[in-house]
């Protein structure tokens, strides 16, 4: 047997595993490290962060992504390096956090890669006849595992793509095994780039989870803040709090056939950019409109499109726990509008199910990793968009 393969079944067979999970989301404001302790799998799956920490990007990295993120043409050969120097930078940040926290390489199990989204083509979006649904995530698992001398598991949603699946979201997977609990109803929501939510039955019957893509999070509100501000993002909604919303604007953000699409669903920000705003603003009349009205309404977009997918799927009494994560539940303006939309609902952080809500989205490609390593495809029925099936590619580091 292969010296590495054994290594991998070994440490695959361990009652406790150490797994770094990535995440570099379309916010691009770093890499989320989180080093995971974990024993167990499917139902029985325990997970503790040890670590965590959001290694910087510097301007130049985050200026050499935004060249080739989210357009569909682009400099062929900068892709071509780029998927290299992504993984170069990923693990350099993650050599630098396992000296700062006083671990060895060799005492790392398995990194759990989520890589760059670059772009993501649902046939939703794109409506090319004959072409299936696509996304595309650069940072080579190859490059990890040598430079950091582990091994490592990567590109995880082309077997969701090739098993029927959109390539998002895969929160539900993670969100199952960590935060279902009997008797109690969850909406699990990440306010990331886009917002996505899964539901958690208190039956925990995985044939009962829903999960799904809604709309627009913070995308369009930092690519205007960085366009208009030079700032990275409206820091505790500052901007948006001194303006005022415009109806006529928000009701032609809110006029996309994407809103009238069924769930299971997905999208990013090949649709929800500055030019879908800039249309927005033509069909509005509100083009001369102040820019703090501008992200005020934008914040409004943000909250009502979140309120209305919790409402379509259960109704405007819905009286759901909601456990928010990501970037968007540090927006003060946006949630207040989130809990005056639904007011029935109560509305928690993942800290309160201990699990960090800034390093959730990391955790969870650990515990996707260690499904594919130690578990089984969890059955999630026959539904469209949920395929029941294990994902990501290992790489050895020789």
């Amino acid at each position: 047997m292969n010296h590495q393969i054994e290594k991998l079944y070994t440490k695959a067979n361990k009652q406790e595993r150490l797994i770094i999970g990535l995440m570099s989301g379309t916010s691009m404001d770093g890499l989320d490290i989180a080093l995971c302790k974990v024993s167990g799998s499917g139902a029985e799956t325990d997970i503790k962060i040890l670590e965590f920490k959001t290694g910087e990007f510097t301007d130049d990295f985050r200026a050499k992504i935004k060249a080739i993120f989210s357009k569909k043409e682009v400099d062929l050969q900068l892709v071509c390096l780029m998927n290299e120097h992504i993984a170069d930078v990923h693990a350099s940040l993650i050599n630098r956090a396992l000296k700062e926290w006083g671990y060895k390489n060799d005492e790392i199990d398995f990194i759990a890669s989520h890589g760059q989204t670059i772009f993501h083509a649902p046939k939703s979006l794109h409506k090319i006849t004959d072409y299936p649904n696509g996304t595309l995530q650069i940072g080579d698992g190859d490059h990890i595992a040598v430079k950091t001398g582990i091994i490592t598991l990567s590109d995880f949603r082309q077997k969701h793509l090739a098993a029927g699946g959109e390539g998002a979201p895969l929160a539900v997977y993670g969100d199952y095994l960590i935060f279902s609990k009997k008797g109690e109803n969850r909406v699990m929501l990440n306010i990331g780039g886009i917002a996505n939510f899964t539901y958690l039955p208190g039956t925990l019957n995985a044939n009962e989870i829903f999960s799904t893509d809604v709309g627009p999070g913070n995308t369009i509100m930092d690519q205007y803040v960085q366009q208009h501000y030079n700032l990275f993002y409206d820091k505790n909604a500052a901007i948006a709090s001194s303006g005022t919303l415009n109806k006529p604007l928000l009701s032609a953000l809110l006029s996309c056939d994407f809103f009238e699409v069924e769930f299971p669903k997905t999208t990013g920000p090949e649709l929800f950019n500055l030019e879908y705003l800039l249309a927005a603003q033509r069909q509005s009349s509100a083009e001369n409109i102040s820019k703090e009205d501008v992200m005020a309404t934008l914040c409004h977009f943000s909250a009502e499109t979140i309120a209305n997918a919790i409402q379509r799927c259960f109704g405007n009494d819905a009286a759901a726990q909601v456990f928010m994560s990501g970037g968007g539940m540090h927006n003060p303006l946006l949630v207040s509008l989130l809990k005056a939309k639904l007011p029935y609902s109560t509305f928690l952080t993942t800290d309160d199910l201990n699990i960090n809500p800034d390093a959730k989205e990391a955790v969870l490609f650990a515990v996707l990793a260690n499904e594919t390593l130690c578990g089984n495809p969890i059955n999630f029925g026959e539904r469209q968009g949920v395929p029941s099936i294990c994902m990501g590619k290992i790489s050895l580091p020789k």
